[in-house]
């Protein structure tokens, strides 16, 4: 397979590049150059916002191109319609936001969705998803267009600082504040789980909008804070805190105390409540959180 990133160098789509790689794919990396492309990877550099930017790809067949694009969503169109000539499948790697508030648990893919523009400038999040979702269908037809809708992702090199968050508080050591109760569940996708299931569904060409988070069940809030002591080594005394007690503090769940939400409430059920029956159906895996966790810990310390 001859498989084209679009940005490919950060987190996610970097897990997407080096899963590719290991495959013997051949992978071309797309990028601004604001961070070292993956070994082994071949290259090649522009802005995709700037006039002229993917000049870079005025040349070249791929079998497949993947996009994390998060902004305009007319960037998306640009790229997709240079492409589509000359690319057999696009991916594009949506969200789950794309969904219309409030998002009830247990939405599957097909729940109605956001109003939004494949010809916009940046709006909010759930717009320029779903606006770049757009995009890549007008472009590439529905039947050559996979969208990857995860919820939270974390992993190696995770970029939005929430597992990370957990880490560096849990290594202080002493005791800690434990948000709700142990046994909330969580749903997220490992970023390393993310790029194999969507190598796969390349491979299979498959299309289509597919939930991507883990099961219900796969974790928990006291299974992921439990693999962050482990993984620190810390002494460190969590100390569970109901609810009622944060909100009266004035604690803003998932900004001031990332991942988590309290059950039962709107945040919850749309972050931690995906029907993901469609993903597992073809070939999802998660790997155990307390894998994410040690393998996020090494990162940060390498």
């Amino acid at each position: 397979m001859r498989l084209l990133l679009l940005g490919g160098t950060d987190f996610a789509g970097r897990a997407v590049a080096e899963a590719a790689r290991d495959r013997g794919w051949e992978v071309t990396v797309f990028h601004r150059g604001e961070h070292p492309a993956p070994p082994g990877v071949a290259v090649r550099t522009g802005d995709r916002t700037a006039p002229d930017g993917l000049s870079a790809l005025a040349a070249g067949e791929w079998d497949a191109v993947v996009d994390t694009w998060t902004a305009a969503p007319r960037v998306v169109r640009d790229a997709a319609r240079l492409l589509a000539d000359r690319v057999d499948r696009y991916a594009y790697v949506s969200s789950r936001s794309v969904h219309t508030w409030p998002i009830p648990a247990g939405l599957d893919e097909d729940g109605p969705l956001v109003e939004a523009s494949p010809d916009a400038d940046a709006t909010d999040y759930a717009a320029d998803k779903r606006g770049g979702e757009l995009a890549a269908l007008r472009e590439f037809g529905p039947d050559r267009t996979l969208l990857v809708r995860p919820g939270l992702i974390l992993g190696p090199r995770e970029n939005c600082d929430r597992l990370p968050w957990w880490l560096r508080r849990v290594a202080q050591g002493g005791p800690l504040l434990a948000p709700g109760s142990p046994d909330t569940p969580l749903q997220y996708i490992d970023s390393r789980d993310l790029a194999n299931w969507l190598l796969d569904a390349l491979k299979a060409a498959r299309h289509g909008p597919y939930n991507l988070v883990s099961p219900p069940g796969h974790t928990t809030t006291g299974q992921l804070l439990d693999a962050c002591v482990t993984a620190t080594g810390a002494r460190t005394t969590l100390v569970w805190t109901a609810p009622a007690a944060l909100e009266a503090a004035g604690v803003q769940p998932w900004t001031d105390l990332p991942i988590w939400c309290p059950p039962g409430g709107e945040l919850h059920a749309a972050l931690h409540g995906a029907d993901v029956t469609r993903a597992l159906a073809t070939g999802l895996t998660c790997r155990p959180i307390t894998t994410t966790v040690h393998d996020t810990w090494t990162a940060m310390n390498p």
